[in-house]
């Protein structure tokens, strides 16, 4: 059954080893903030340092894995039909849209997104990890110069994950105006057994 998340919002849940969670962007250009857990301690976490270390590429798609802070795989990406992510940038907080957008008043942001749906978990704001951006475009110029363009997904493509262990797992429907293209969009997904 697909679940959809709307726009500028999170949802979180748990997924069994062995079960496989399809991430859908159903109109094209929306980025998707994924953190994830051990379910059974989630002091273990997502970890980008390790995933990139152990990968060997800042730029994951089908056959990498997602790695732990205890360098334990977490998922891997079985299938991927955009094959653009990131792992080097942080979810959007209310910080981003301060000092990057220097935007007044409230503002969606992933940060609130994952933290608010992840508490019942009992995890707490400072536990939550770098996510995985799934969709999100990050070019990476000679001099290491950084840019955030708008996502290169289609309507209808996905990333499809295998579960490596039993974990908790935050998503979200992005709500950074940059990283999505100027717009806002809903995300879709499905957990699915083998």
């Amino acid at each position: 059954m697909t679940k959809k998340i709307p726009e500028q919002s999170g949802t979180a849940f748990q997924l069994k080893k062995g079960e496989y969670l399809k991430v859908i962007d159903p109109k094209g250009q929306q980025v998707s903030d994924m953190v994830l857990f051990n379910a059974k301690d989630p002091r273990e976490k997502l970890s980008s340092g390790k995933s990139l270390d152990f990968e060997e590429n800042i730029f994951l798609t089908t056959g990498n894995q997602l790695w732990s802070n205890r360098s334990q795989p977490m998922m891997k990406i079985v299938e991927d039909t955009n094959g653009r992510n990131d792992f080097l940038l942080a979810p959007c907080s209310p910080e981003t849209f301060e000092i990057m957008y220097e935007y007044e008043g409230y503002h969606p942001s992933c940060f609130e997104n994952l933290y608010t749906n992840l508490a019942p978990f009992g995890i707490e704001p400072d536990q939550i990890p770098n996510a995985f951006n799934i969709f999100m475009n990050v070019q990476v110029k000679e001099d290491g110069q950084i840019s955030v363009e708008p996502p290169l997904s289609k309507a209808g493509d996905f990333i499809l994950f295998e579960a490596k262990m039993d974990l908790i797992v935050g998503l979200t429907a992005c709500s950074a105006e940059d990283s999505n293209g100027g717009t806002f969009k809903p995300i879709h997904f499905e957990i699915l057994t083998a």
